[in-house]
């Protein structure tokens, strides 16, 4: 399977929402990642269901829903209410982790889990059979535009032999700072989704932005 890109919609023009996604709809983005942010879990505020709910509507692509909020589990059937693909929720922010992504997974709905910079992959080890994206920060969350810390390679070298060794077959999704030189490097060490915001959005082509990550090809 080639890789996916995600556009992350955190970076797209919110005076014009519905013209970045009728862009985005003709492009050969997979899915839009939509980051749900409430100002406690990281320093930022985003994307309540309102705006969610718009998106929705005018969405062609698959939606991927990342939770940065705090008790997720509160929030999860409200979610999957929404015609959402993939419901994404941190490691760090959930006390009872098996709990909430069973009760995704029973909504009907695909479960992630990502990971901080900063919490090791092996964390992860009695909840890998349950998931289907393990998606690794690689900037601290709440901001556009953060560099790619480097420290990511080595997490996805080691999450990688842990899907082997575990017989999963989870994707593992990548967030945060990515460019097409980041991701080239990202694409051969094993990652399946690229999720981009700043390279995508502050271009004035959007369309060769995706193109370029598409066009990837693992050596």
């Amino acid at each position: 399977m080639s890789h996916l890109v995600a556009p992350s919609l955190l970076s797209c023009n919110f005076a014009n929402l519905q013209h970045d996604l009728s862009v985005l709809n003709l492009t050969q983005a997979d899915w839009f990642h939509i980051d749900v942010m409430d100002g406690v879990f990281v320093p930022n505020i985003s994307f309540g269901f309102p705006l969610l709910k718009a998106i929705e509507r005018h969405s062609q692509k698959p939606l991927d829903v990342h939770l940065m909020i705090v008790e997720p589990e509160r929030y999860v059937e409200q979610f999957c209410t929404y015609n959402i693909n993939t419901l994404t929720v941190h490691h760090e922010a959930s006390r009872h982790l098996n709990r909430t992504l069973e009760l995704i997974k029973s909504l009907g709905k695909k479960c992630g889990v990502a990971l901080n910079p900063h919490t090791p992959v092996d964390l992860l080890q009695d909840v890998l059979y349950l998931v289907d994206v393990v998606c690794l920060m690689s900037v601290n969350p709440g901001f556009g535009g953060q560099k790619f810390i480097p420290n990511t390679f080595h997490k996805l070298q080691k999450l990688v032999e842990m899907r082997n060794q575990s017989a999963t077959n989870f994707l593992i999704q990548i967030d945060g700072g990515i460019d097409s030189l980041v991701a080239k490097q990202l694409i051969d060490l094993g990652a399946d989704v690229l999720v981009a915001g700043s390279f995508v959005f502050e271009s004035s082509d959007i369309n060769t932005q995706i193109n370029l990550l598409k066009a990837i090809k693992i050596n």
